[in-house]
């Protein structure tokens, strides 16, 4: 199984002029190895660029997506990824999406493609990234 980081599906569906090619290149040949699935989260991020969720539900079903749910390991992993960002000096108050995203992966030992690596990298090392 292969999660779909959010800014992958932004750069197709806003056909970014940097990478868009990038993404549907790495879409499709991903495609043909694993199956590609978002999460909640990703859904809930991917809603603010639809105005219905029919529209949102069928673009996830035309691009092959799945959407799986966030089991509470994953969901506890997330908590304690925070945790360790707080010590560190994060500013932020809230657990960002990526913890989320990144926690999901390593507890189903899903890869993840992304253009944003830096925090996967930090906080998920157990995460097999596919990025730029």
């Amino acid at each position: 199984m292969l999660l779909v980081d959010t800014n992958v599906l932004i750069d197709v569906l806003e056909d970014d002029p940097e990478w868009a090619d990038w993404s549907i290149a790495q879409l499709c040949a991903q495609s043909q190895v694993h199956p590609l699935a978002i999460n909640p989260i990703i859904y809930a991020e991917l809603s603010l660029t639809f105005s219905k969720v029919e529209a949102l539900d069928k673009t996830i079903t035309n691009l092959g997506l799945s959407v799986l749910e966030i089991p509470r390991p994953a969901l506890f992993l997330a908590g304690k990824a925070f945790a360790q960002y707080k010590r560190q000096g994060g500013k932020a108050n809230n657990v960002p999406a990526d913890f989320f995203i990144g926690a999901h992966a390593a507890v189903q030992g899903y890869a993840l493609l992304t253009r944003d690596a830096r925090r996967y990298q930090n906080y998920f090392p157990s995460v097999k990234l596919i990025t730029p």
